[in-house]
């Protein structure tokens, strides 16, 4: 099946999962139904159109402007997010029916999306792909592009191992094998390191760390979005000055770093309130309390009204009138004077992930592969992404249960080192390099394709000698007939 249909396959899909989100009753199903849903094709197959539709030396910012526009969209959706929390009852069904616009714009655009030149050439549609290549390219001369472009796919079409499954291919293949390794890698390592977690419960953990306000905490999840959105901006000027490696290592760094000040401002809201934590991780009960300045008085656990959340089921927190001066009833919430720290963290969190470890896996995995395992290797890799996105979001506030709040973003934390280590051991660069050189930077073992990263800045001229790629210095081009 062709991009083009893949991509119309998610428009349909879109369409019949707004349907879903109006007709099941509450989110909770809407969730259930959601998991089992095809998900992520969009995912997979944009990243890899883009790159093979993009010049080098425009791929990395043009693949990383998509995570710019998703995360333009998360922003948009939580300013709409916060505009519906006014409405008491479905709120969420409207929020999420009004999805259905930006997939019928997206309808319109994809009637004038042309296939890719290189998936043409592949399809032996010749004509059409010097037709497409020349009206992307603009005014500028393809002959050499096409060429290169051509004679690659009839090299890999020799040296692929013929016919067979290509998930098998790609196994036994050495260099495919290594860029599977580190692309589904760096998808796994940006879900462990809690991206999505930040995502889904901002507002929770915004609440958690002491935000009275349902509403006031939604606005200030979006806070967190921004941070996203620009930073994203900001890895699309840094992608093609400072490259995919650099800019990945310094990223899940940053991350790290801010993970642990997150667990930190949980720690020390922990401290005081130890008392407080198995209350305000149980749906059924809030906590009424007195307060003095930062202090907390006459304090108890109270089990929470069943008509309505607002008030306790009994005692001085069970209705506005009982409510004394200095009274509060905390529900979903935790009073406590650290939510500076938190937000902080947060923000920071978001400041270091967006440029690199947010669009960087997706950029990468469209550049390694070659073409007759590039669909496949993004499709493992988007798995990889989904698998790890889900299994992090169903477990985050089981682990905040067991472990605390602090002691699940502490375990963030020690998954986004892991990745720094993976990441710097592995990663070669790939920036300014056509797609079809791009395979014999996986040639050499596995740990030692991070090495490559020292070729950056030299002139490299890469040929074929027997179905294989190989590259010659500056000195020994010379030699080369």
């Amino acid at each position: 099946m062709d991009k083009m249909c893949f991509l119309l396959y998610k428009l349909v899909s879109r369409h019949l999962e707004v349907l879903l989100q109006l007709i099941v009753p509450t989110p909770n199903r809407l969730l259930s139904l959601s998991v089992l849903y095809c998900i992520g094709i969009a995912s997979m197959t944009v990243p890899v159109y883009i790159a093979e539709a993009s010049p080098p030396h425009l791929r990395g910012q043009l693949v990383t402007v998509n995570t710019l526009f998703i995360t333009g969209g998360q922003f948009t959706a939580s300013l709409i997010d916060g505009a519906f929390s006014y409405l008491r009852h479905d709120g969420w069904r409207y929020m999420l029916g009004l999805s259905v616009l930006p997939a019928v714009l997206q309808f319109m655009g994809f009637l004038f999306l042309p296939e890719s030149p290189r998936w043409l050439i592949q399809r032996g549609l010749t004509q059409k792909a010097r037709r497409v290549l020349s009206q992307i390219r603009g005014n500028q001369n393809i002959d050499e592009e096409y060429d290169s472009i051509k004679n690659s796919i009839e090299e890999e079409e020799k040296d692929s191992g013929g016919d067979g499954l290509v998930i098998w291919r790609m196994l036994t293949y050495p260099p495919t094998r290594r860029a599977l390794v580190v692309g589904c890698g760096l998808q796994m390592f940006q879900q462990l390191s809690g991206i999505n977690t930040v995502m889904y419960y901002s507002a929770t953990i915004l609440q958690m760390s002491g935000v009275r306000d349902d509403r006031l905490a939604i606005w200030l999840a979006g806070l967190t979005t921004l941070t996203n959105f620009l930073f994203t901006l900001l890895g699309v000027w840094l992608v093609e000055r400072v490259g995919r490696r650099k800019l990945t290592l310094g990223s899940i760094i940053g991350t790290c770093f801010s993970l642990s000040l997150l667990a930190i401002g949980f720690l020390m809201s922990a401290q005081h309130i130890l008392y407080l934590q198995p209350c305000m991780l149980d749906p059924g009960c809030g906590f009424c309390y007195r307060e003095n300045g930062s202090a907390l008085l006459t304090s108890s656990c109270v089990t929470v009204n069943k008509a309505s959340t607002e008030h306790a089921a009994w005692g001085r927190c069970s209705n506005s009138t009982l409510m004394r001066d200095q009274t509060y009833w905390a529900y979903n919430y935790c009073p406590t004077s650290f939510s500076w720290l938190v937000l902080l963290g947060l923000v920071l969190y978001l400041a270091a992930f967006a440029p690199g470890m947010g669009p960087m896996p997706w950029t990468i995995n469209s550049e390694i592969y070659p073409l007759w395992a590039r669909s496949t290797g993004n499709a493992c890799a988007a798995g990889v992404n989904w698998t790890f996105n889900i299994l992090v979001s169903l477990t985050f506030l089981h682990l905040a249960q067991y472990i605390t709040y602090y002691g699940a973003f502490f375990l963030y934390s020690s998954m986004a080192l892991l990745g720094f280590v993976f990441t710097y051991g592995c990663l070669p660069e790939t920036k300014s390099r056509r797609l079809e050189e791009i395979e014999a930077l996986f040639e050499n073992h596995l740990c030692s394709c991070g090495a490559s990263d020292s070729d950056e800045g030299r002139q490299v001229e890469y040929i074929r000698v027997k179905g294989s790629n190989y590259h010659l210095s500056d000195n020994d081009a010379s030699d080369v007939d």
